[in-house]
């Protein structure tokens, strides 16, 4: 890989930050369309569900298949194709004129997302190799992700104050475009050195778990818990998740080494991130519909309303990093998680009538102060 120099780095590093907060916005800006969508595509409870959860449903099912595919045939080259793919998709998105084109482009956009993603990541990692430098780039990077979580609402908001629906999916195009023509002419291609065989048990047996939990988790509340079909996901993806770890194992080349989580620092700042993300997208989705619906405020004063989100996690990842090289990462992770939780209490407490200005802008402040803290130095572990 090619060494760019001190300046170009950091710019190569802006291009890698807007093609991932592309990625990150379409998991929310789709909430603030929601009432749109099922007024103008008379779209079911279920389908306004699905227009949401299909895209995080593929994104998550293939990310360690597409992480993969960066390390085999070059990480720029999957970040390209990712964001050539999401741009089409988008467009497919904002011509669908049934509930079901939408749900299906919107899963087409997260296979896009899926290549953007870690190959962001990775184009990073391999770029920084002063540590200083790289947990400061990824103290941006993790920034980034939280902040594009609470920019999706707004972005959502002022599109669909003066557009249609389909605009919050058009405005990813020219975005894509921009990321590409940068990016071909500064990002440096890298691949992994040890790469060996096609991992294709790996790749299958990684989708289909995934895929089997998340379903299971999504549809839960609508099946029930104890439901046949959501037992049999759940535990089948378990399962096929152990028969993926026992495949992996026994691989010289594994599509992932399963034997990094051995090691307790690496398995605490895994369960770390996936706790926080998860626990936060349920938020953002249900604070959203809260001002919306609830509170009845419009899509773009409810979006602005989610503003604190974002410069609370956007101050504090930056801090985070800081204070880790002081007084150590698990300490600070803790610390961001227990805010986080702190936080959750206080939006469960959250009542019809609770004033913006009161609990409701407290808790999220504090989600995103919790989120900021954790996730920048797990990320970095």
């Amino acid at each position: 890989m090619a060494t760019l120099s001190k300046s170009r780095r950091w710019i190569a590093l802006g291009i890698l930050c807007l093609s991932l907060l592309m990625a990150v916005v379409d998991n929310t800006i789709v909430n603030v369309a929601l009432p749109t969508l099922n007024r103008d595509l008379g779209a079911s409870t279920t389908q306004l569900q699905w227009i949401v959860d299909a895209y995080t449903l593929v994104f998550s099912a293939l990310l360690l298949t597409m992480g993969h595919f960066g390390d085999r045939f070059g990480r720029k080259r999957a970040l390209q194709l990712g964001l050539l793919l999401f741009a089409i998709t988008s467009g497919a998105a904002a011509m669908a004129t049934t509930s079901g084109q939408l749900i299906g482009a919107r899963a087409l956009m997260g296979i896009g997302a899926a290549l953007i993603f870690p190959a962001t990541l990775a184009i990073l990692v391999n770029m920084f190799t002063d540590p200083k430098e790289r947990a400061a780039a990824i103290g941006i990077w993790t920034a980034m992700v939280g902040v594009a979580v609470a920019v999706g609402p707004i972005t959502g908001g002022v599109l669909l104050e003066h557009f249609w629906w389909g605009s919050i999916f058009v405005v990813n195009i020219p975005i894509a475009f921009i990321a590409i023509a940068l990016g071909a002419w500064i990002l440096p291609e890298s691949r992994d050195p040890k790469v060996g065989p096609m991992d294709y048990k790996g790749l299958v047996l990684s989708a289909a778990a995934v895929g089997l939990l998340i379903w299971g988790i999504i549809e839960a509340p609508a099946w029930g818990w104890t439901s046949p079909a959501i037992l049999s996901a759940l535990i089948g993806g378990l399962a096929l998740l152990g028969v993926f770890a026992l495949v992996e194992r026994r691989r010289a080349h594994p599509m992932l080494d399963v034997r990094l989580f051995s090691n307790a620092r690496f398995s605490a700042a895994s369960l770390s991130i996936t706790t926080a993300f998860f626990a936060l997208f349920g938020f953002i989705f249900l604070i959203t519909q809260f001002l919306q619906l609830v509170q009845g405020f419009s899509p773009l004063e409810a979006g602005i309303r989610t503003l604190p989100f974002a410069f609370a996690t956007g101050i504090m990842s930056p801090v985070a990093i800081v204070l880790m090289h002081r007084f150590g990462s698990k300490a600070i992770v803790t610390i961001g998680l227990l805010v986080m939780a702190a936080g959750f209490v206080m939006a469960a407490t959250v009542k019809v009538d609770s004033p913006y200005a009161g609990i409701v802008v407290l808790s999220m402040i504090t989600i995103a102060a919790g989120l900021g803290l954790a996730t920048s130095p797990a990320t970095e572990s």
